[in-house]
């Protein structure tokens, strides 16, 4: 049986890209909550799903490491990249010459740089915001290489219907569940299964309501299957794809008319599938943050996130970070969850007296992803842990 790899057992059948630290880390940006297929398989190794095959990721100061797995489902064990190619990288026809490994080569590494749009220089940006923005400077001095994917829209949508009042860890189960149940099979590694994404035909079936109940998705089982409908019987299947080419508020418009997305979902999608920067999702996190570490007092001690308050901070933080305001946002989400709590506390070290007193006054409480309050139930009573390796709630 095939096992996850290492880069120490053999760095010569791994490939690389020259990424620094500083751009990008692995172990921030893939447990952030922005996708939810990657797991940390070894120490400083990321395992996951992207693009129809399942990689292995790590990474040196200056290297980005990544290894891709034969699909052991193919027909003799051997690979066949046509019918991996994810939507909208045209099928090499069977008449046609066979890929090349100098070829699978560049095109891996295209999807890699494509995946997290390695071309934003987000070193750049970290230093024009922090001129002019002391508390992100002082985040983001110790939060380096958070940056956002660019990820498949299709995934990035259903995922994310899976967030509302719901936890990582638990987001996580469901969309493993989610591809185990309708996704094609891609490889077994240490007895750990490896799913492709379900297309929109396999969620939109019938049958798809009652199995996800059965599996779990409680409400949000109708959410999905209806979505996936709705989109093929009015859009089509290339629709979502075709939001990139769309204004942002018109991508965002759009996208609300589907069950289960609200205003948060959608600008979520936006921003980590659609090429749409300027997105801010806000929830109940982001909300504490503009208040408590902004002075953002135009809530008039509103007690709910109503449209016009979260439209109201969407349009702070873009006229304090502009174009790019969704990745500053992205910085300071990540910084906010428990998981990096130690990482955090370095940050507090840098901070002013009187901020650091204003954030230990904040009261710990287990909240969900939109960051809301939710009952204690018996399997997340697990101590939060420092390690990164820990899943906890948000």
């Amino acid at each position: 049986m095939a096992s996850h790899v290492v880069l120490t057992s053999g760095a010569k059948l791994w490939r690389s890209l020259p990424c620094l630290t500083s751009e990008l880390r692995l172990d921030l940006t893939l447990a952030c909550g922005q996708s939810f297929r990657w797991r940390e398989t070894a120490e400083g190794h990321w395992t996951g799903v992207m693009g129809g095959r399942v990689w292995t990721l790590t990474q040196t100061d200056d290297r980005l490491w990544y290894y891709v797995y034969t699909n052991q489902k193919k027909r003799g064990g051997r690979e066949n990249r046509a019918e991996e190619q994810p939507e909208g990288v045209p099928n090499v026809e069977e008449e046609a010459p066979a890929v090349t490994d100098e070829q699978q080569s560049t095109m891996e590494a295209e999807m890699l740089r494509d995946y997290f749009q390695l071309h934003v220089k987000m070193e750049d940006l970290c230093r024009h915001w922090g001129a002019a923005d002391r508390h992100f400077k002082n985040t983001a001095d110790v939060f380096t290489g958070v940056r956002m994917l660019r990820q498949d829209p299709t995934e990035c949508l259903f995922s994310f219907i899976c967030t509302s009042n719901n936890h990582i860890s638990r987001i996580q189960g469901m969309v493993e569940r989610l591809c185990q149940a309708l996704g094609a099979p891609l490889c077994q590694l240490d007895q750990t299964p490896y799913h492709d994404f379900p297309t929109l035909s396999a969620l939109a079936d019938s049958s798809v309501e009652a199995r996800l109940r059965d599996l779990g998705f409680g409400y949000r089982a109708r959410y999905l299957q209806q979505s996936a409908k709705m989109i093929l019987d009015t859009h089509g299947s290339q629709w979502i794809e075709g939001l990139r080419k769309v204004p942002y508020l018109e991508a965002r418009e759009a996208l609300r008319t589907l069950p289960g997305v609200g205003a948060k979902v959608a600008d979520c999608v936006c921003l980590m599938s659609l090429d749409k920067p300027e997105a801010v999702p806000v929830d109940t996190h982001v909300w504490q943050i503009a208040k408590r570490d902004y002075k953002y007092a135009a809530d008039n001690g509103q007690k709910s996130l109503t449209d016009k308050l979260y439209k109201d901070i969407g349009d702070f933080f873009r006229k304090l970070w502009g174009p790019y305001a969704g990745w500053g946002q992205s910085v300071l989400f990540c910084a906010d969850l428990k998981k990096f709590q130690n990482l955090k506390e370095m940050g507090h070290m840098k901070q002013p007296k009187k901020e650091k007193e204003t954030q230990k006054r904040c009261k710990k409480t287990k909240k969900d992803f939109d960051g809301n309050k939710i009952k204690t139930e018996p399997e997340y009573r697990k101590k939060a842990k420092i390690s990164v390796k820990k899943e906890s709630t948000l």
